[in-house]
């Protein structure tokens, strides 16, 4: 009876732990489903400035690299590549507690002809979308991370963290939030960009370099203009990094000229 009753109290503890498992996992998933991505057909209503328009008066092909989410460990490789392509990039950059270890390569990077510019220090949506005055915060804090290792009289690009048309802010900071950061960002004398291409890299289910490589030729094809959104964060190493020689190789063929974001100040 004893033994009997013991059996049954392992057993309802081991349902009970696999009923915790099931529900943390779900939990889990909803937490990855919430936070927002980028996919190609969402760009339909993405503006990125007017280098599109541009683009089309003078017939010239212009491709814009840009990195989000880094310094990392995959920036390295990522510097590496564009050094031996001979081609420049621009990194939208972050200092959040993850990544501040790897700060130094943005000194790199500047030294080898690549752009900076902001993205957010947290990159938590919750905190930099709670107000305007929240999100001007985290850039203040950015920059003074940043500091070390860039002109700062040099850094006044930005590109906000889901793009400046992103609804998940809603829910943090009302439906005004984006317009009205648009609005200060111009206030403030910063640019901002978006991007017309998107890597998909930073999307669920693990894409494959292969797969990375196919979304920014598909998202590319019939632009005169491209701005790519690739990550260089340490998730990336697999797959933006291993399609990048294949990436910029393709845009060669196609007659492309590589530009830093900031090229866009001499001509809008």
């Amino acid at each position: 009876m004893g033994n009997s009753l013991k059996r049954k109290r392992r057993l309802w503890v081991l349902v009970w732990c696999a009923c915790c498992a099931g529900a943390a996992s779900a939990m889990l998933w909803a937490v990855q489903r919430a936070q927002p991505v980028c996919r190609q057909s969402d760009l339909e209503a993405t503006t990125f400035v007017s280098a599109q328009a541009l683009a089309e008066e003078d017939g010239e092909k212009r491709v814009f690299l840009t990195f989000d989410d880094g310094p990392s460990s995959t920036t390295e490789t990522v510097l590496d590549i564009l050094k031996e392509k001979g081609v420049p990039a621009t990194f939208f950059v972050v200092s959040a507690d993850n990544n501040k270890d790897h700060l130094p390569l943005i000194k790199r990077a500047v030294e080898e002809g690549h752009q900076i510019a902001l993205h957010s220090c947290t990159h938590s949506y919750k905190t930099i979308y709670a107000s305007t005055t929240a999100f001007w915060a985290d850039i203040k804090e950015l920059r003074q991370q940043i500091g070390p290792y860039v002109d700062l009289e040099t850094v006044h690009w930005i590109r906000f963290p889901g793009g400046s048309t992103n609804t998940v802010s809603h829910k943090y900071g009302g439906s005004s939030i984006m317009k009205n950061l648009v609005e200060q960002a111009g206030e403030k004398g910063y640019r901002y960009v978006d991007w017309n291409v998107c890597a998909e890299d930073a999307a669920g289910g693990h894409p494959s370099a292969g797969d990375v490589y196919r979304n920014v030729v598909k998202g590319a094809e019939g632009k005169n203009v491209c701005v790519v959104l690739m990550h260089d964060t340490k998730a990336t190493r697999k797959t933006t990094a291993e399609a990048l020689p294949d990436i910029i190789d393709w845009f060669k063929e196609q007659g492309y000229r590589f530009c830093r974001i900031d090229e866009l100040d001499r001509q809008i």
